[in-house]
């Protein structure tokens, strides 16, 4: 072997291992740490500006860095884990030939997609509608609806619709204005469920599939809900993964029971995703109104709950501190995993959703990282969900966790 071959090995060599070396986070967390107000924690951050930043399972990639990638897309994945995600999320559903793959829900092509501007269109569950008076422009489209040929077909796009179109191409234009379209005519590549493995392996990551509601009625074509619910859990053991890198995640509380049940190795990093906010009397700030309990949960074998951040804390005398939510999951033992970060936009006016129990303390980007600490710190998260991992990577990276 010539020097020039014997160069080319190490190299390829040492590009093999780069997920498992310093992660590249670009200017974001120095630009949101010189928003903070000044204080111990800017402080500490601030000593940890242009260090080195590991990879770390603290940071969850959600769908990828869907803050400026196409969600659940190639591109978006690998950016993701290079900003340092140590666990990234492939949502699954299904195609109309039973085949899983990648996709936030199974109704979201219309605005996920260029479905709408492809010759699939005419597949749509509902056609394109354009805004008329008070009616909002419109479009349904789902991947139950597509054969798998037919969805690789398609390209991902950001995740946005202009209500306002009178055409599908200014239906298609509505990424909002804090995000891009930088990214996204390069981007876009469309992944199955086993695609997003077998990437995830490469970039030396672990798995977190969240198992989406069907749109369609159940059984579909002669798959159960409990077929969906296996099939998702073969396709990683047909993979050679072990179950204690895959956090197998479900809003429907039957189907994290379903794995603890029949697949036990798995099911014991089952997530339960914790969706009553939506519940009439559902009051995250009194424990007496969750059914069931966290004590119950954990009776049936829970481990791992993950709620939307907001759940997670509340305000005393101005500050942020740990919900009663909070603190009935840690007296119950479960673990806690939450969304999303870096999801919001502009913070300057109440952080929208994520923010709403701390909203009157949220006037600025800056207050990201008083939230995640806060989090890590008194709430005791063992994971976040971010749009822009690098956020969070820096955050964990600094603090020394795991």
């Amino acid at each position: 072997m010539n020097n020039f071959k014997l160069l080319a090995v190490i190299a390829a060599s040492l590009l093999s291992t780069l997920p498992s070396l310093a992660a590249e986070i670009g200017p974001r967390p120095a630009f949101l740490v010189d928003l903070m107000a000044e204080g111990p924690l800017k402080e500490k951050l601030t000593a940890c500006i242009g260090k080195p930043v590991r990879k770390t399972d603290f940071s969850i990639g959600h769908r990828g860095a869907a803050m400026q990638f196409p969600e659940h897309t190639k591109q978006s994945y690998e950016a993701a884990a290079l900003m340092g995600a140590g666990i990234l999320e492939c949502d699954v559903t299904f195609t109309k030939d039973h085949e899983l793959v990648c996709r936030h829900a199974q109704n979201d092509l219309h605005t996920t997609t260029n479905i709408l501007a492809s010759s699939l269109a005419n597949k749509c569950h509902k056609p394109f509608q354009a805004a008329q008076g008070d009616k909002k422009a419109s479009a349904e489209c789902r991947s139950a609806e597509l054969t798998l040929e037919e969805f690789m077909s398609l390209r991902g796009k950001m995740d946005a619709a202009n209500k306002k179109a009178q055409n599908v191409a200014d239906y298609m234009n509505g990424t909002a204005h804090w995000r891009t379209d930088l990214y996204a005519n390069a981007a876009g590549q469309l992944m199955t469920h086993k695609q997003s493995i077998e990437l995830f392996k490469k970039l030396g990551v672990k798995f977190t599939p969240e198992l989406k509601k069907p749109s369609v009625a159940m059984p579909h074509n002669g798959m159960s809900q409990a077929d969906y619910a296996q099939k998702m859990i073969d396709e990683y053991k047909a993979a050679g993964v072990a179950p204690e890198d895959v956090f197998a995640q479900s809003f429907q509380l039957e189907d994290v029971l379903y794995w603890i049940k029949n697949e036990p190795e798995f099911g014991k990093q089952a997530v339960y995703l914790d969706g009553r906010y939506n519940v009439d009397g559902f009051d995250p700030m009194k424990p007496e109104s969750f059914s069931p309990s966290m004590q119950e949960l954990k009776d049936m074998g829970v481990n791992y709950i993950a709620p939307p951040m907001w759940m997670l804390v509340g305000l005393q005398d101005g500050e942020i501190v740990a919900s009663p939510y909070a603190k009935a999951a840690n007296a119950a033992g479960l673990k806690l995993i939450t969304w999303t970060l870096e999801r919001s936009g502009n913070m300057e006016n109440g952080g929208g959703w994520y923010y709403q129990s701390v909203k009157p303390t949220i006037n600025s980007q800056g207050k990201t990282y008083e939230l995640l600490n806060v989090l890590a710190q008194d709430v005791g998260v063992v994971g976040v969900f971010s749009d822009w991992p690098a956020t969070t990577s820096f955050y964990a990276s600094c603090m020394g966790m795991k």
